[in-house]
């Protein structure tokens, strides 16, 4: 289970602050998959750094009993000074997972070459992406959390990606973030919407789509 407890998070913008979340409760329960949907520029991505600590919220916490991943494809909690080869012992280390398999799959799956064994600074940033999926997939969590990143690369990665979460998803949780509808139907049980700093849980997803189609009708 992942619960929200009177989570606030905002930030300052040139015409004030804009309350992301704004003392929000919830729970992602644990066995289900949920799809987050939102308008441009209401926190889906902050929302998901936040269940993943890559940030903190301003008010409330965010109580975990499961191992959660980071979000997939995010490269900032990665060492640029290092080389992806490090990075993934690091991170091996961190998670308590085989360091072998770790830099083996992800060698494997990110598709670098020689590049593995160079800075992740001298990286592109399709290159960063592809070494950020393929980490975090090499590594064993309870709940995977997606931002966008199934949409991400040439269409061959993109189903190469496709398959491995697949994989992964039929003993773990996943919370999505995506535009993509198809997307959230095919890899979600359930879905919230995350609209004016609150978030509103659903036990399925077509009532969600409904009510997320209307908000799309009444902002228009």
């Amino acid at each position: 289970m992942i619960e929200l407890r009177n989570v606030s998070k905002s930030y300052r913008t040139s015409t004030g602050f804009n309350h992301v979340l704004r003392d929000v409760s919830i729970v992602f329960p644990t066995g289900h998959s949920v799809g987050i949907l939102g308008m441009n520029g209401s926190g889906k991505s902050t929302l998901i750094r936040l269940i993943g600590a890559a940030e903190p919220p301003d008010k409330g916490s965010v109580y975990r009993d499961m191992r959660v991943s980071w979000p997939l494809g995010y490269t900032g909690g990665f060492q640029g000074n290092l080389t992806a080869r490090e990075n993934c012992r690091f991170v091996a280390r961190i998670y308590g997972e085989t360091v072998e398999y770790v830099e083996r799959f992800t060698d494997e799956f990110a598709e670098l070459g020689d590049y593995f064994d160079m800075p992740l600074r001298n990286y592109s940033a399709g290159m960063r992406a592809r070494f950020a999926f393929a980490v975090s997939l090499a590594c064993d969590f309870d709940c995977y959390l997606v931002d966008e990143a199934l949409e991400t690369g040439d269409a061959r990665y993109k189903e190469k990606f496709r398959r491995a979460f697949e994989e992964r998803r039929e003993g773990s949780s996943v919370i999505l973030v995506s535009h993509n509808e198809q997307t959230i139907r095919r890899n979600c049980d359930m879905a919230a919407i995350l609209h004016n700093g609150s978030i509103e849980m659903y036990d399925s997803v077509r009532e969600a789509m409904q009510h997320y189609k209307f908000l799309q009708t009444r902002a228009a």
